[in-house]
């Protein structure tokens, strides 16, 4: 026996990580040489042959389908409601010399969807690592359209919020959200490769600076879905309870700041509290959109049986799940709900057993957006809280919105992408399903 042999020597017996990989290597060289042998024996078998799947089928057997099912029923959802509330925009818009199509609005909007569609499956498709640079350098671009709206930007109902006009003005806001979301994400999940980086007091700098941009416009209701889901973040990052009590007292401060700086929330909360009355003395949009929501009742009047909705401003856009009590009743109210309450429980539990921080930040941030809009839309409809223009995702009428939410969503079905059978093998199986990350 010589030393080192299969019985003697100091590693006699065992076998270190580099024959492991050896043997590996060597099962993959054998079983590339069997596959000519394979399909030879198929061919003569008269079966077919293994084909080579397309980037679209891959797409679709990774893709979280029940999230993109719930995203579908609420663009129909929204086809429905545009059509109902098409009419009203198109007699407001209406003049003398030019009578505007009833459904109008709504043969734009199925433009918007399919442009959607298209912009939510690319981007979907993309990698993470290429969905998160897409993301980052869309956000580097629409913050600089931000800063030149002041400038360039046109007037709508006494805002400047929009660049552009006609079908090509657009909104920066609206497609800075989910981009910026994305952006939030990477930085503050740095974190948990070191403490030390100032990520919370930088991002910070960076959404008061899109706040104070946003406010000039005036533009509050964006300003708080920027500042609450930064919020969100900076909670799911890890941070102390000390330092979410310091985020609640400068959220109820800023309310403060805005009641007494800025005249046109000032009145809009005072008319919502009853502190003051309508310029023209009579019901307030807060009072219209209740007194619309429940005019149908439980089942609704049936499509294009409304006419409490004639009264409601902005409504194929702001009011219009007004519309939608009206018409289709409270039910179909609280069925919308569901399913916006169904989008959120469905990205949290696939989120359950994933590691990697910027994932579960990134995509609890996009989907954390979407629901605090939703919640302030319906919120303002139902008279709970005051005034605010703030569309519903994916039902309200606009192309910057729903281009923008497409984005949005692209990228969420982007992260939470998986191969359905990596977990049935040894290769893709993890060692613990337990986050390996804190913030803390």
């Amino acid at each position: 026996m010589t030393p080192g042999g299969p019985t003697g020597g100091k590693d006699g017996g065992r076998k270190g990580p580099a024959s492991g990989e050896r043997s590996g290597e060597q099962a993959a060289d054998a079983m590339r040489k069997l596959l000519p042998a394979i399909r030879d024996r198929a061919s003569m078998a008269g079966r077919p042959l293994p084909r080579e799947r397309t980037a679209l089928s891959i797409w679709f057997w990774e893709i979280d389908r029940v999230l993109l099912a719930l995203i579908v029923v609420l663009i129909a959802i929204g086809l429905v409601a545009v059509a109902a509330a098409s009419p009203v925009a198109a007699i407001d818009r209406s003049t003398s010399s030019v009578a505007v199509n009833p459904l109008h609005y709504f043969y734009r909007q199925i433009l918007w969807v399919g442009a959607g569609l298209v912009v939510m499956l690319f981007v979907s498709m993309l990698p993470r690592q290429e969905a998160r640079r897409l993301a980052m350098g869309m956000a580097v671009f629409f913050s600089l359209l931000l800063m030149l709206v002041p400038v360039i930007g046109t007037e709508v109902n006494g805002a400047y919020r929009w660049i552009g006009s006609g079908m090509l003005r657009f909104q920066p806001s609206e497609f800075l959200k989910p981009v910026y979301v994305v952006t939030l994400a990477w930085m503050l999940s740095l974190r948990a490769k070191d403490k030390s980086l100032p990520v919370i007091p930088l991002s910070g700098a960076m959404t008061a600076v899109i706040g104070g941009l946003l406010m000039k416009q005036p533009d509050f209701g964006q300003t708080v879905i920027f500042l609450g889901v930064w919020a969100v973040l900076l909670m799911l990052s890890g941070i102390s309870m000390k330092a979410i009590g310091g985020l609640i007292g400068a959220g109820v401060g800023g309310l403060a700041l805005m009641y007494l700086l800025y005249d046109n929330g000032r009145d809009r909360i005072n008319q919502f509290l009853g502190l003051s009355a309508d310029a023209a003395g009579g019901p307030t949009q807060v009072d219209l959109a209740r007194s619309t929501i429940t005019s149908g009742g439980l089942m609704g009047v049936g499509p294009g049986g409304g006419q409490a909705k004639f009264h409601l401003p902005e409504a194929h856009t702001d009011y219009i799940f007004s519309v939608v009590g009206e018409e289709f009743g409270l039910l179909a109210c609280i069925a919308i709900a569901l399913v916006y309450l169904a989008i959120v429980v469905r990205v949290l539990l696939r989120l359950l057993d994933e590691d990697e921080p910027f994932i579960v930040l990134a995509s609890a941030g996009l989907v954390a957006q979407m629901a605090i809009q939703a919640i302030i839309n319906m919120g303002v409809n139902t008279q709970l809280f005051p005034s605010k223009g703030m569309t519903l995702p994916f039902i309200s009428y606009g192309g910057s919105s729903m281009i923008a939410l497409s984005i949005g969503v692209g990228l969420l079905l982007a992260f939470t992408r998986r191969n359905p059978y990596m977990a049935k093998t040894p290769y893709g199986q993890r060692a613990s399903y337990a986050p390996q990350w804190s913030g803390r």
